[in-house]
């Protein structure tokens, strides 16, 4: 099989499967490369491979410390929406050959694993005890 490189598979992509912008491809294969990154540092003793939920976290943590609350906002207008979104997205690169895959790896190893709004917009949200926990106008609130 010819290899080709990664910006010529997201454009061969990107012809076929219009869900999702070029740009989110290049984010994910960043997130891919930060994760590696982060194994390493770590010095966790694991193989090569790096499966669904290790990609979902690190994806998740590259879009928070990349694109802080703006995060759900420039996924969403990516058409990044869900986690099954990702893994779509990854199975896109695998048949184009620039991802690698094992027979564990399945679209549904990617399905729900997090919600997205969980994930991207409670992180920013104030703390319950905060602002909300003051007394209105000198009277207690009740929790």
């Amino acid at each position: 099989m010819l290899s080709i490189g990664f910006q010529t598979a997201v454009e061969e992509i990107a012809s076929l499967d219009t869900r999702y912008h070029a740009e989110a491809y290049g984010f994910l294969r960043d997130s891919l490369e930060a994760t590696i990154k982060r194994r390493k540092k770590s010095k966790k003793e694991t193989g090569p491979h790096v499966g669904a939920a290790e990609l979902l976290d690190g994806f998740r943590l590259h879009a928070l410390s990349e694109f802080g609350p703006m995060a759900l906002m420039v996924l969403d207008y990516w058409g990044v929406r869900t986690t099954s979104d990702v893994g779509a997205m990854v199975f896109n690169l695998v048949q184009t050959g620039v991802f690698g895959k094992t027979d564990e790896d399945t679209p549904e190893s990617f399905r729900d694993v997090y919600d997205f709004r969980e994930a991207f917009v409670e992180p920013f949200l104030p703390d319950r005890g905060g602002l909300n926990a003051l007394p209105v106008c000198g009277v207690e609130s009740k929790p």
